[in-house]
């Protein structure tokens, strides 16, 4: 190890008790009053033997949040990206499945000379130098690394081992440990239960670490004799313990940790000069959380898909609705509708659509509620409700348009006939490069690509007439080719392409107040410091569409 890596400051946070309390959250929250000053590089270590989350169901694991370089990783980078301002990398996303592939190509290779090869140093090894390799390419000054799961997870006993000695390696003077845990609340009982905590810290040490900041995650303010309890049976200071109370809207907790003093906590440990949130932050957060009070413009959006079972799988549509509500003057209520309960449901749509201002058809893939998301863009289109489609969502747009509008009645995907069915009309085919392949994995076409905006038209206005924007993609099928000129002369109109003109990226109807949807998945690059356009454009039509 060379002597700068030894300089960068390392942020470690874990967790206890159970999963899903918000390490990611709070991980970034963290970043954020670090990044104004210093140069944050995150890292999060994924326990699962997937190589990525790319072919987990959403339903499983949440979202898969798409990077500019084409990496599939964890959803927790949304929450990075948007609170650190930054455009992550797909190798700062360790899963064990790519620790473990990385070890056994070596070994095949022959390059551990013999050895027999060992969880313990060689997979502990590998970790540290991954991280080491992150750290030599980027030159961070903090890096923030997440471990995800809990302590007490099978899997990430190779990933602590492996920050335990790399904290030996870069002296514990440059390694701090946050530790997130639960502080519940029994009903019944009335006060907050430390408990869990104890537990799930001694459960840390036993790994040979100590946690220098607990993060109790409670619905309330931990009382200062419950903090001064956890302090003295985890041996922490007292101002060390911090509060990660529940709240109306995520970008609040890195208010919530510096009012709790976690800026001195970790400036004391690190010896480095901590930022409070920024004026603009605590601005956005304040409109936020006012608009939400704003009964006169409240306005419903219907999220249309087949993955609503677990409300993570559209993790960064909700953030993008949040970043509009913190810019514009209204109040958004979500209304989630799972398409495949549509399809044998007659007159759904009618009866779903009551009180809705616009909607929203996201990504997915495959046959599962795809007539029912045909169905809702059909009574978008007919009753001029602002729309959006996204992904898969403009796809189906495509496919309503050709069998209602074309007359093409037996218009489909190629994305349903993948056992072989020939279909009369497949206005949807996989693309040119995506013909025979056969791994899931990685495949598709993934990562930023440039758009190319058709001048004179409504994506042309949403981007500021911009005549090319880049966002990011994650797709396997295109409108196909054969089908563009039928449907244009039809009223469709192709307003973003390829550069080249070979994909069509976003379609638009001029005669509807906002039929908007894009092969690209514009969510994946809103934040607080710039909302996505095309959601934008939507809130503003869904308001319009209320007024009228």
């Amino acid at each position: 190890m060379n002597n700068q890596i030894k300089k960068i400051k390392y942020i470690v946070v874990t967790g206890g008790v159970i999963s899903g309390i918000g390490k990611g959250i709070a991980a970034a929250s963290i970043g954020s009053l670090l990044c104004d000053t210093f140069k944050v590089v995150p890292v999060k270590c994924d326990g699962y033997l997937n190589t990525d989350p790319g072919t987990m169901n959403p339903i499983e694991h949440g979202e898969v949040f798409v990077l500019d370089d084409g990496g599939e990783v964890d959803m927790d980078f949304g929450h990075y990206e948007r609170f650190l301002n930054i455009s992550a990398k797909a190798n700062w996303n360790l899963t064990m499945g790519k620790v473990f592939k990385q070890i056994l190509d070596r070994e095949r290779r022959g390059d551990f000379l013999g050895k027999t090869v060992q969880f313990v140093p060689h997979v502990t090894q590998e970790i540290k130098d991954w991280i080491q390799g992150i750290a030599n390419n980027e030159q961070p000054d903090v890096m923030l690394i997440e471990v995800g799961g809990t302590v007490g997870d099978l899997e990430n006993q190779f990933y602590l081992e492996a920050i335990r000695q790399l904290g030996r390696e870069v002296g514990r003077q440059n390694m701090l440990h946050v530790h997130l845990t639960y502080v519940p609340i029994p009903s019944g009982v009335g006060e907050q239960k430390t408990k869990p905590t104890q537990m799930s810290v001694r459960l840390l040490n036993e790994k040979g670490i100590e946690p220098d900041i607990i993060i109790g995650r409670c619905s309330e303010f931990l009382t200062p004799t419950v903090k001064a309890k956890i302090a003295s049976y985890c041996n922490v200071n007292p101002d060390s313990v911090i509060s990660g109370i529940d709240v109306d809207c995520i970008y609040e907790v890195p208010l919530v940790f510096a009012k709790e003093g976690i800026a001195k906590a970790i400036s004391s440990r690190l010896d480095l000069k901590i930022n409070e949130p920024s004026p603009e932050w605590r601005s956005w957060v304040k409109t936020l959380k006012d608009n939400r009070k704003n009964i006169d413009r409240s306005i419903t959006i219907a999220l249309c898909g087949k993955y609503t079972a677990l409300e993570d799988s559209y993790a960064s549509i909700i953030e993008a609705l949040q970043h509009c509500q913190a810019t514009i003057d209204c109040n958004i209520n979500l209304r989630w509708i799972e398409t495949t309960s549509i399809e044998s449901n007659k007159g759904a749509p009618t009866r779903l659509m009551e009180g809705v201002h616009g909607i929203i058809v996201p990504g997915g893939f495959g046959t599962r509620g795809t007539e029912g998301k045909i169905e809702i863009i059909n009574y978008a289109r007919k009753h001029k409700i602002p729309f959006l489609g996204i992904c898969y969502g403009m796809q189906l747009a495509v496919i309503e348009f050709a069998r209602n509008v074309c007359g093409l009645t037996d218009a489909n995907t190629n994305e349903v006939a993948e056992d072989g069915t020939k279909l009369e009309h497949p206005v949807v085919a996989i693309l040119p490069s995506q013909q025979g392949v056969t791994d899931k994995g990685g495949t598709m076409r993934l990562g930023g690509h440039n758009v190319a905006i058709t001048p004179g038209t409504k994506a042309y206005d949403l981007f500021d007439e911009q005549s090319t924007v880049r966002r990011r993609f994650r797709h396997r099928y295109e409108i196909n080719p054969a089908y563009i000129a039928k449907l244009e002369s039809a009223g469709l109109l192709f307003s973003g392409k390829t550069p080249d003109g070979s994909i069509m990226q976003m379609v638009e109807l001029p005669d509807h107040p906002y039929f908007v949807a894009s092969q690209f998945h514009p969510e994946l690059t809103s934040s607080l410091h710039k909302p996505s356009p095309m959601f934008a454009g939507l809130i503003k039509a869904a308001l319009k569409f209320k007024q009228a």
